[in-house]
């Protein structure tokens, strides 16, 4: 009964936002306009009555969250909040015969960490991608991980990455057969190099790199591939660079030739040289 109740409100502790996945609300909290409430002249406290929702008010909200459940747990996903980067995580379509799929996601597509609600979007694209993968995936198959042109500011961190292999269920786990990672950076290895303890060894073996779309092309088809247009840009701007260097490289060691030749000739004696010395040697009797 209420009266058997003898709780005191200043010592219950309230959960880190950060390190829970349950969504408590997010910008609905009732807030006072100021430190005190408003009242009238007798005394008592004004209520303001909760606003009712229209029927299109209702199905708009529907639209906006998704519930799913994820290992034997029910959560909401707020859609809007990560409607800016849904393209994080597409279908390539199929390889080999049968229902294997080619799942693509694209680092380029992340918030940056500078985002004010930056945790609270990344817990929603984190339930958003898991829920995806269980969705598309039927059979076997392989994550191509786009890496290029995705700077350090949007490269999620090792706790992200540890939750997301945590919470993939055992089926998908062992349906992956290839995790190839696209124009990997020294980040991104450093990265998987911390996460191999917490990590099984299967796992870190379906790791592979391709340092090129033209390497992952002849792994992969392609026709339904969605590559972002600012990965392609990044690889014609790194082929360009390669070709610079190589150009570089190949004047450097054909300069570095011709001095070696003039160094020589100019240390050789020439042919006339040669000849009076020989005929200035006297004639052996």
């Amino acid at each position: 009964t209420p009266d058997d109740l003898d709780i005191n409100v200043d010592d219950l502790e309230t959960p880190d936002e950060a390190d829970s996945l349950e969504y408590s609300g997010h910008g609905n909290e009732l807030e006072w306009e100021d430190e005190t409430p408003n009242t009238i002249n007798t005394g008592r406290e004004v209520v303001e009555p909760i606003p009712e929702y229209t029927a299109e008010q209702e199905r708009t909200d529907n639209r906006l969250w998704r519930t799913v459940v994820i290992g034997e747990q029910e959560h909401r996903i707020d859609m809007m909040a990560i409607e800016p980067y849904r393209r994080v995580v597409s279908h390539g379509g199929y390889y080999t015969d049968g229902l294997n799929a080619i799942i693509v996601f694209a680092a380029c597509f992340l918030p940056e960490s500078s985002l004010p609600d930056y945790n609270y979007i990344m817990e929603n694209l984190f339930l958003y991608v898991i829920s995806t993968l269980e969705l598309l995936v039927a059979e076997d198959y392989m994550i191509i991980y786009l890496n290029g042109a995705t700077p350090r500011r949007k490269m999620p961190g090792f706790s992200w990455m540890k939750r997301c292999y945590q919470m993939i269920d055992r089926r998908l786990r062992k349906n992956l057969k290839s995790f190839i990672i696209v124009h990997p950076s020294w980040f991104i290895r450093a990265i998987l190099a911390v996460t191999r303890p917490f990590i099984s060894s299967k796992f870190s073996n379906k790791v592979s790199y391709v340092n090129s779309l033209a390497e992952l092309e002849e792994l992969i088809p392609m026709q339904h591939v969605q590559i972002p247009e600012t990965i392609r840009k990044y690889e014609e701007e790194k082929c360009i660079k390669r070709r610079m260097r190589l150009d570089e490289e190949l004047r450097d060691a054909s300069n570095a030739a011709k001095t070696s030749r003039l160094s020589i000739e100019s240390e050789a004696p020439s042919g006339e040289q040669e000849v009076e010395t020989t005929l200035s040697k006297p004639m052996e009797e």
